[in-house]
């Protein structure tokens, strides 16, 4: 069985911030093997346009971990500047 949706990462106000993280639940068929990706697509948000979604794949490195099974993981968004404002972001797990 394999799963998708999205989730609204967010980096803050002004400075922003070099970390972000979101919290996937509801997943109740993933197993602690589950293999989960998060990916950028060119999106807006009220913060950012399709073109800084794009670019974002650039700047910003995604991880997906904590699975817990039965229950959902967590997508970390890391960046070397900090970033501001709100980002959609693409998961997957099979």
């Amino acid at each position: 069985m394999a799963a998708t949706g999205t989730a609204t990462l967010d980096f803050g106000a002004f400075p922003g911030a070099n970390e972000a993280s979101v919290v996937i639940t509801g997943q109740t068929a993933i197993l602690s093997g589950s293999q989960v990706e998060a990916f950028f697509m060119g999106d807006t948000t009220s913060d950012h346009t399709a073109s800084d979604h794009t670019y974002a794949n650039l700047l910003v490195a995604l991880t997906c971990g904590a699975i817990s099974a039965g229950v959902g993981f967590t997508i970390s968004a890391t960046c070397a500047d900090a970033m501001q404002g709100t980002f959609t972001v693409h998961w997957v797990w099979a």
